[in-house]
């Protein structure tokens, strides 16, 4: 049976810290596909197209990863690309509480589907999607931040 995790997130925009919890998951599994959840609770700063142009560009030689947009429960775009592992990020003990509300309901939904924590390097703990739209927002110079691609189409 292949290892197939989806990492499921607003990816709003893709950070460094992201990166560090993909490229490190890489070894565990067979395929990794990011999903970019449709948050109907969040508005995105940038669309979806930008965000999967982004994520394709910074994978394009890494044929283990595909990117996906999705909608809905994340265990029914898991059943839908036969991935049978949840990936998550972990940066702060809080997030472990919330995470793991998240994924006992989605072993609740789908016994078969088990999500995987990775923490994060401790560099990468202050590093958030949310924190970095701040700095955008506000003018801020966010490139340390963020992945190549993204930097470069900011300016």
């Amino acid at each position: 049976m292949k290892r197939i995790a989806l990492f499921p997130g607003t990816f709003d925009p893709i950070t460094i810290g992201h990166l560090d919890i993909i490229n490190r998951s890489l070894n565990l599994f067979d395929k990794l596909i990011i999903g970019i959840g449709r948050n109907a609770n969040k508005t995105a700063m940038f669309s979806e197209e930008q965000r999967l142009k982004w994520i394709n560009e910074i994978f394009k030689n890494e044929k283990k990863v595909e990117a996906v947009v999705y909608e809905g429960l994340t265990i029914d775009c898991c059943k839908k690309h036969n991935a049978n592992f949840i990936l998550r990020g972990i940066r702060y003990v809080n997030d472990f509480e919330y995470e793991k509300a998240i994924a006992d309901m989605n072993r609740s939904l789908s016994p078969d589907i088990e999500t995987i924590f990775l923490t994060c390097l401790p560099q990468y703990t202050s590093v958030a999607s949310t924190l970095v739209r701040d700095v955008i927002r506000n003018g801020g110079n966010a490139r340390a931040f963020l992945p190549a691609p993204v930097a470069r189409s900011l300016r």
